[in-house]
């Protein structure tokens, strides 16, 4: 076969540019950018929230974990995976800025002053007044202040978009970028994702004290501005979306359409739920600690909300430096599970150092140091999971098994904030005072998130040595290979 020939095998599509394919994944890391400030811009105002709002740690535990409500108790997430399956990438896109932007803006209006002084506020109080009991999984409960309340509906709200938006991302990376540069693709977008967490922590105590009056509701509202250009990303991304489904066509769903009945071959995998069960036992270590870093920090160090959040600062900027760097080095030489037993041992080891030495030294230097480790921790397991599941499901499930997995991730995301929520005001009887609260147990909590993750990793490791899924080999196809396909596509 002639080098011209060759050369026609290699590059078919749109995809095979790198500019383009690298476009393509700015414009869907930009709208997840946009999604993760705004996820976060209540999480370093938590002192200030119960100080101008009322809001007690049982009521922010509650609003934190608002976010998955509908993604875990009305299966929003796995109606999202058949969604994106069925309809594709470009329209879930669409769908989930859209949702994204609506639920934010109901957050931002229940922290205005106009909220609180209509007569809305008045029947938010009564709204869904159950006990405060173990059987109570709404975000809701007697004596939840109004705004708390109305926050937490527009949160779940925005919480539906904001994970549909992640599977619908990673989707199309790997339609974008399977068989190339899969993992670097993935560690480039969610270290995009760190900055915004990163932007948030620095960023949204120094918004709501502008002027010297303290207003929750101006970040918030900046944020909800972010998440108008977000949408407008996704809809670019929609007509690259299309020129390169014009290009590819859409053979395999043709050939063998999805088909409800397919979930049964997600949900018998062994393998997968492994998969599954390492990434909520993480990410529920994570996300949570995140709503209550700051206020952490606070208290263990005697510091302000602007200086807490310029420690905590290191966590998203460090991952998002690292990332990367790892996914490159997985796309090249793999290891990935691997990476997810190294990331689950340094989480452990953060949690325990804010636990146990952390409050008994006082030190910022120690404090930095965790940071550090987590933020490591942070981009081993991310960025070898989310490349690692391809190789486990077939290409026209592949929008299910994410949703799938997102939503065992949610039902922890949504149980944690509030357990630690409990656990905080168990373990500080009596305390008004936001800066006073003692956190060694959530920490010890958090901490053994990490063993039990250890443990699905070294058993991950081991059914991958013997069934050979590929998660320690590469994710880079060498051109030779891809040539190969392509001459079998052309046959």
């Amino acid at each position: 076969m002639s080098n011209n020939n060759l050369s026609g095998a290699v590059a078919r599509n749109i995809s095979d540019s790198k500019a383009m394919r690298w476009l393509a994944l700015t414009l869907l890391a930009s709208a997840m950018f946009f999604g993760y400030i705004f996820m976060d811009v209540l999480s370093p105002l938590q002192e200030a929230l119960q100080e101008t709002k009322g809001w007690d740690p049982m009521s922010y535990g509650r609003f934190a974990g608002s976010e998955t409500f509908l993604n875990v108790f009305v299966f929003f997430l796995i109606f999202a995976g058949i969604i994106l399956d069925k309809m594709g990438v470009r329209f879930t896109a669409i769908l989930s800025g859209s949702v994204m932007f609506l639920g934010a803006l109901v957050n931002y209006l229940a922290l205005t002053p106009l909220f609180q002084e209509s007569s809305f506020a008045g029947w938010m109080e009564g709204f869904i007044n159950l006990p405060d009991a173990w059987w109570n999984i709404t975000p809701f409960y007697k004596g939840m202040p109004a705004s708390a309340k109305l926050s937490a509906l527009g949160f779940m709200i925005f919480g539906c978009g904001v994970e549909m938006a992640g599977i619908t991302v990673s989707r199309g990376i790997v339609k974008w970028f399977q068989g190339k540069e899969m993992a670097l693709a993935m560690g480039v977008e969610m270290a995009i994702a760190r900055v915004g967490v990163a932007v948030v922590f620095l960023g949204s105590p120094a918004i709501a004290a502008i002027g010297g009056n303290l207003s929750v509701s101006r970040p918030v509202g900046l944020a909800v501005l972010l998440l108008l250009i977000g949408l407008i990303c996704f809809i670019v991304y929609s007509f690259m979306d299309r020129k390169l489904e014009s290009q590819i066509g859409n053979n395999e769903e043709k050939d063998d359409p999805f088909k409800v009945s397919d979930l049964k071959y997600i949900f018998s995998s062994q393998v997968f739920w492994l998969v599954a069960l390492l990434c909520v036992l993480y990410y529920s270590a994570i996300f949570p600690f995140q709503k209550y870093a700051n206020n952490m920090l606070q208290c263990n160090l005697g510091i302000t909300a602007e200086q807490a959040g310029q420690v905590f600062f290191v966590f998203p900027l460090g991952a998002a430096a690292i990332t990367p760097f790892l996914g490159r080095y997985l796309d090249k030489h793999g290891k990935g599970a691997s990476m997810l037993i190294l990331g689950a041992i340094l989480m452990i080891c953060c949690h325990l150092t804010f636990a146990f030495v952390l409050p008994a030294t006082r030190s910022a230097v120690i404090a930095y140091a965790a940071i550090v480790l987590l933020g490591i921790s942070f981009s081993l397991v991310p960025a070898s999971l989310w490349p690692s599941v391809p190789k486990l499901v077939d290409g026209k499930l592949l929008g299910s098994a994410y949703a799938v997995i997102f939503w065992i991730q949610n039902i922890g995301l949504y149980a944690f904030p509030m357990i630690i929520g409990a656990v905080l005001t168990a373990a500080n009887p009596g305390v008004t005072d936001p800066l006073a609260y003692n956190y060694m147990w959530p920490m010890v909590l958090f901490a053994s998130l990490g063993v039990l993750a250890l443990i699905f990793g070294i058993w991950l490791k081991a059914l991958d040595a013997k069934r050979h899924y590929g998660l320690e080999l590469p994710n880079t196809k060498k051109v030779e290979e891809e040539a190969a396909e392509g001459e079998l596509e052309l046959a």
